[in-house]
């Protein structure tokens, strides 16, 4: 099941497409997924929805081998994606998207849901970081929001919150529930960002795993792999399976977590037009 781990990141900044160029790329993708490009009038927001959706239909063709003509991608009401087909090779293929900034990436998993985010670290316009932050500090525990506030420099604060943000955004978006409320709940440990553990309600679910990478130029991504009990309800009821039993499960959540792969926007074109 290893290889239907997949770690991918696309740098846009790359890409310095012509008006025709960017059309040619977007015929390559079914009609429908046309106008969920196009309804952005910035160049860049363009890009980064082209290159989410191109990622998909790419990443599911290479792991699953089905033929580009046969991929069916959905979503749910709260917007998270996934892959109408039978006779998956395994037993529960998901993967999720994530763009901000200069990157867009993806991650697949065969068992486990995956959530993926992505955050460049940006520095506030117009407001202080600690105005900033401020905004948000409903949403963290007591010690993750002691750890961000005493980080160090307004710089490390910044980062610091952003990390944080970024590893409770790849938990809601592997559950697929769209919803921030509750997650000062969800509560994350780590040692200098490695061994990240998660508790909820002070309880350590064991049964997840997160990672957390520098992507340079002051960017980071993290993953969340999730027991797919934990889906919400509308994601729910498109996984082929949910309930699964200890050895199977622990197989599942314990395969090797790879690096992320840097693809060009010419492979995934390249690998469109073959398909």
């Amino acid at each position: 099941m290893e290889e239907a781990v997949k770690r991918w990141v696309v740098k846009l900044s790359k890409w310095d497409p012509q008006p025709s160029d960017f059309s040619f790329a977007l015929s390559l993708l079914p009609s429908h997924e046309h106008s969920s490009v196009t309804r952005f009038v910035k160049l860049e927001d363009r890009k980064r929805a082209l290159v989410s959706r191109m990622l998909q239909y790419v990443l599911v063709h290479d792991v699953l081998q089905i033929p580009f003509p046969d991929i069916v991608i959905k979503r749910t009401l709260e917007g998270k994606p996934y892959l109408d087909f039978d006779g998956l090779r395994f037993p529960n293929f998901n993967f999720n998207v994530s763009h901000h900034g200069d990157y867009v990436a993806i991650a697949s998993e065969p068992v486990c849901l995956v959530g993926v985010d992505i955050v460049s670290y940006d520095v506030p316009r117009g407001e202080t970081i600690t105005e900033f932050i401020q905004l948000f500090s409903s949403y963290f525990s007591c010690l993750e929001w002691d750890n961000i506030v005493t980080a160090g420099t307004s710089e490390d604060v910044l980062i610091e919150f952003y990390r944080y943000w970024s590893l409770k955004e790849a938990y809601v978006k592997a559950i697929g529930s769209g919803l921030t409320e509750g997650l000062n709940k969800v509560e994350f440990s780590h040692t200098k960002w490695t061994d990240i553990s998660a508790k909820v309600n002070g309880k350590v679910m064991t049964q997840w795993r997160f990672w957390l990478f520098e992507l340079g130029d002051r960017h980071c991504v993290s993953i969340a792999r999730v027991h797919p009990i934990s889906a919400a309800t509308s994601y729910k009821r498109t996984l082929k399976k949910v309930d699964f039993t200890e050895d199977e499960y622990t197989e599942g959540l314990h395969l090797p977590n790879v690096d992320f792969v840097q693809l060009g926007i010419e492979q995934l074109i390249s690998t469109l037009q073959k398909a």
